[in-house]
């Protein structure tokens, strides 16, 4: 398969599934549904002392949806990546549309670490996130998770458990528990879209 548009992309998330490549370079996308969910709880952040003081610090400035191609460019351009060109421009689509959202983590001048994913409902699907700095990526996740629970989100999915998930306070969830959670955050919905609950910067 290798046809994907924004609207088809929506429906699998809302199904509870989502498309990977087997590669940068694959011409083929396929869709998956996890017998084991990973999710991270809002209310189960795990924050270190030194995370905090970073999150607080002004070393980093943090942004949403300034750099969207760029997060999404750089999450793509890794050693190994399930993010092929197919669901790039897909992913670019939703963004365009007001669907798929990023979180910019800067130092300076330079973009070093960051997040995006795709809002419905209730629910943020994360997607993917990179570091190009000691703890840029936790910045900006700390600061999505920050901004979801203001908003009244109910569900972060976060596909497959990790270890570094894991010590953030992920866990991992089965099939049938994952279509319950989804399908009471898609039906709460949220005040207000994303946009607005992220603000312009940190």
């Amino acid at each position: 398969m290798s046809g994907l548009d924004p609207h088809l992309l929506l429906r699998g998330y809302a199904a509870g599934i989502f498309p990977m490549a087997d590669s940068r370079d694959a011409c083929d996308i396929f869709w998956v549904e996890p017998r084991a969910r990973a999710i991270l709880p809002l209310d189960n952040f795990h924050i270190s002392r030194s995370l905090a003081k970073r999150v607080g610090s002004d070393r980093f400035k943090v942004t949403r949806d300034a750099a969207f191609g760029e997060v999404v460019l750089a999450c793509a351009q890794r050693g190994e990546t399930w993010i092929n060109e197919t669901i790039e421009r897909a992913t670019l689509g939703l963004h365009a549309a007001g669907h798929a959202h990023s979180v910019e983590v800067w130092l300076g001048d330079a973009l070093v670490g960051g997040l995006y994913g795709v809002k419905l409902g209730g629910a943020f699907f994360g997607e993917s996130m990179f570091s190009r700095a000691s703890d840029a990526s936790k910045v900006a996740l700390a600061w999505l998770i920050a901004r979801l629970k203001v908003g009244g989100f109910s569900l972060l999915d976060c596909q497959f458990i990790t270890a570094h998930l894991a010590s953030l306070g992920a866990v991992s969830v089965s099939r049938d528990d994952y279509v319950a959670l989804l399908g009471s955050a898609l039906g709460s919905g949220a005040a207000g879209g994303i946009v607005q609950l992220l603000g312009q910067t940190s």
